[in-house]
């Protein structure tokens, strides 16, 4: 009995906690579940394969209910309860910004799987050093647009955003970028997430006679905009952001989304990859893991499916290098160099905590109801 009970905490040891929060119920859960079984999926990859350095990677997982209160309060159960080595997630932007200073007084790395920039910017926006984030950064994203905008001459563009975090830094990104590229926003209009119907913002932008019109916004807004906008009659091109490539929306949208273009990962468009594209056998690898999984059924892969993949992929190989010790495994993340994931090559630096370029993206349009490169 005596030795039963002796090997019983010894097991426990050899067990990693990683705390993994997203919206799996509240306005983001369409994202956040499904988001959740790509990380049961790659913990149970990793565990199958041996684990890290022979320990098992346990997934303490909570639902953030899109709340920032709520989410902070789970943080500080991880990091002082569950006492948790890394953290992944959250999915949104506001819930991810609550967080921001309850990890860096606990001195714990958390992966978030947020779009927008201002959880690794310093400054007003409050500490950074133990936030790195996957998806790429909203200023990317902008980047990869306005680079297409300027090659189809289109300089002249109406902007509709939505009234949070993610559609507040897109426009910042348009706003400090546009000059750039040559790109002025000749109208501007905003919308709240829930909004039902944007004919009021689209009607004001059609009279400014933009050459285009650009919607920065997660979820079904988007596809409001898009059916609104043909309602309306309007003849113009319209761009959606990084967060839409999902048949989600063109499911929402119907008819009106044929057209529509987008920056995305490469994961809506891997058969088009060329051959030579170091991600792509890492992003047919994960489809048909995700297909095997059976989740397509009912989360088709869309933008976001990898990045929690990436996340916890790139937190196991820091504690392969240094074990669990925090300190060492954010210096170790931070280096993370030349890491070939779903959703790009990783070069993260003690100022980029994402590490994605303009290259890791494509601009993608919906063609005969699914995504393919854009034209």
């Amino acid at each position: 009995m005596c030795l039963l009970l002796a090997v019983a905490p010894a097991a426990a040891e050899e067990v990693i906690k990683l705390g993994a929060l997203f919206d799996l119920s509240g306005r983001a859960a369409f994202i956040g579940t499904p988001t959740k079984l790509v990380a049961e999926m790659v913990v149970e990859k990793i565990n199958a394969e041996g684990g890290i350095n022979g320990k098992k990677i346990e997934l303490v997982i909570a639902d953030t209910e899109a709340d920032p209160a709520k989410t902070a309060s789970i943080v500080k159960k991880f990091i002082y309860k569950d006492n948790v080595v890394a953290i992944i997630g959250p999915t949104l932007t506001d819930t991810g910004m609550n967080v921001k200073k309850v990890v860096d007084e606990g001195k714990t790395p958390i992966f978030m799987t947020v779009g927008g920039d201002p959880v690794i910017m310093g400054g007003k926006y409050g500490p950074f050093e133990w936030v790195f984030k996957s998806p790429q950064r909203s200023s990317t994203a902008v980047e990869r647009l306005f680079i297409y905008l300027q090659e189809k001459g289109l300089t002249k563009v109406a902007l509709l955003s939505a009234a949070d975090g993610f559609g507040k830094d897109g426009e910042h990104w348009m706003n400090e970028l546009g000059p750039k590229y040559g790109i002025e926003i000749i109208a501007r209009e905003s919308f709240g997430t829930r909004d039902t119907d944007m004919t009021a913002q689209l009607t004001k932008v059609k009279n400014s006679n933009p050459q285009a019109i650009i919607a920065w916004t997660i979820g079904p807004a988007g596809s409001i905009i898009a059916k609104n906008k043909v309602q309306l009659g309007i003849d113009l091109p319209l761009f959606q952001c990084h967060g839409l490539p999902d048949p989600k929306y063109v499911e929402l949208a119907g008819p009106a989304s044929e057209g529509d273009r987008m920056p995305s990962t490469k994961l809506m468009v891997a058969d088009e990859l060329p051959d030579n594209d170091p991600q792509k056998p890492v992003v047919q690898e994960f489809i048909r893991l995700y297909r095997e999984k059976g989740y397509d059924q009912q989360f088709p892969i869309n933008t976001h499916s990898g990045y929690a993949w990436d996340a916890i992929m790139m937190v196991a190989n820091a504690i392969k290098q240094v074990g669990t010790d925090k300190a060492a495994l954010r210096d170790a993340i931070e280096a993370t160099t030349g890491y070939v994931g779903v959703s790009g090559i990783y070069n993260i630096t003690p100022e980029d905590h994402n590490g994605l370029g303009v290259d890791s993206m494509v601009m993608v349009q919906v063609k005969n109801g699914a995504f393919t490169l854009a034209e």
